[in-house]
């Protein structure tokens, strides 16, 4: 069994000109934080560079596309791949949205779009929060 090093991510807090941010609810059967609310994030592809991965994450998980206006900050957390910890490192980006039509790809999730004000009325967890905190005091 190969035991991955550490992992890269990018994650895409996407704003509209209102201001209100992109919010997705994950779906029940997902693995990881199943129904939390948050920001469109995943691994990056060999060679892919974070920004393109931010991008190509956003258009997976909700057939949006967007443009990076500028990197907001940095997130890691370590995970566990059986029994194995592994430390992720995530870039975190500002995305403005190219398109409108937000399609997710399993039936049972859900998205919003918030007011920075409204955002703890979903069931954001902290991880998440935080990245949308950078991108709000980072822009």
């Amino acid at each position: 069994m190969e035991i991955p090093g550490d992992r890269r991510l990018a994650a895409a807090v996407v704003m509209d000109e209102q201001g209100r941010l992109l919010l997705v609810r994950r779906s029940e059967r997902e693995r990881f934080l199943p129904r939390v609310w948050g920001v469109p994030c995943g691994k990056l592809e060999p060679g892919e560079s974070p920004g393109d991965g931010a991008l190509r994450e956003l258009k997976e998980e909700t057939g949006l596309l967007g443009e990076v206006v500028c990197k907001v900050g940095e997130s890691s957390f370590v995970s566990d791949y059986r029994g194995h910890e592994v430390k992720n490192w995530q870039d975190n980006f500002l995305v403005r949205p190219l398109t409108r039509h937000v399609t997710l790809p399993e039936p049972d999730q859900a998205y919003a779009w918030l007011a920075p004000s409204r955002l703890t009325t979903v069931d954001i967890d902290a991880y998440n929060l935080d990245i949308v905190r950078q991108a709000l005091t980072n822009s």
